[in-house]
């Protein structure tokens, strides 16, 4: 973890996959990837869902990793000829694509005693020249990293395994910390105090989420700061405001 605790680390997240954008397949990847860099002191700041298309995975590479510290991309590392991530990714990065020797190993051990190593395994030990790996112990297919890109799985129990792995070793800020409350109240009547809370506590941000439910109109806010006493006196002073307005505060949300 950097010693410039003040910096924010930012991410960026491509979701690569005709079956996202169709519908077929529903992405679960994005909640764990922003929790786990949450921990890790990095704010996931966009996620773009993309196609199994060469130039607009090249497209949305190169903007998004110019513009963050790191990027990660899920899907399109599979044995399939719609498998095209890694070589979308080399095109990106200028570089050609290479059989990585210790993920050719690693497959060949796992699939000994499952048919063995066929071309159509063997194209998941294929890496954008000068990558290193990602452990992957579900599968045995291992993710990839190249300088500040992560190419993970798409498949999300397997992208568990790899963001596991990979705890600790990305430098960061402080972990975001989080706390929520919630009223039964239209966000429309306290806007304000919402506004002039976050304003008198520096380094706190105050999101506002509204429902409706049994007939009635509500709101969870979501207090978030790096600081603990930070965040606990802005939920304090938020706590205070709505119940003096008359809108009497359920802990941990509604």
């Amino acid at each position: 973890m950097t010693a410039d605790a003040a910096r924010i680390w930012t991410a960026a997240l491509i979701i690569i996959g005709d079956e996202i954008l169709s519908g077929r397949t529903q992405d679960r990847n994005v909640s764990q990837i922003a929790a786990w860099l949450n921990v890790q002191g990095i704010r996931l700041r966009e996620v773009r869902v993309v196609a199994d298309d060469t130039d607009a995975i090249v497209e949305a590479v190169n903007i998004l990793r110019a513009r963050n510290d790191y990027l990660f991309t899920t899907g399109g590392i599979g044995p399939t000829h719609d498998d095209i991530t890694v070589d979308a990714i080399a095109i990106a990065l200028g570089v050609r694509v290479e059989i990585h020797p210790t993920a050719r190993a690693v497959l060949a051990e796992y699939y000994e005693t499952r048919g063995g190593l066929t071309e159509a395994r063997l194209r998941m030990a294929r890496v954008p020249a000068g990558a290193s790996l990602i452990e992957n112990r579900m599968s045995g297919a291992p993710g990839i990293r190249h300088g500040n890109i992560f190419i993970m799985a798409g498949v999300p129990h397997i992208t568990a395994m790899m963001l596991e792995s990979l705890s600790g070793q990305l430098e960061g800020g402080l972990p975001l910390l989080s706390a929520q409350i919630g009223c039964w109240v239209p966000e429309s009547e306290v806007a304000e105090l919402l506004r002039e809370t976050e304003r008198t506590h520096e380094g706190c941000q105050i999101g506002s989420y509204p429902f409706f439910r049994e007939g009635k109109v509500g709101a969870n806010f979501v207090i978030r700061s790096t600081d603990r006493q930070s965040l606990d006196a802005c939920m304090v002073a938020l706590t205070a405001g709505l119940e003096a307005a008359g809108w009497p505060v359920t802990q941990d949300g509604i």
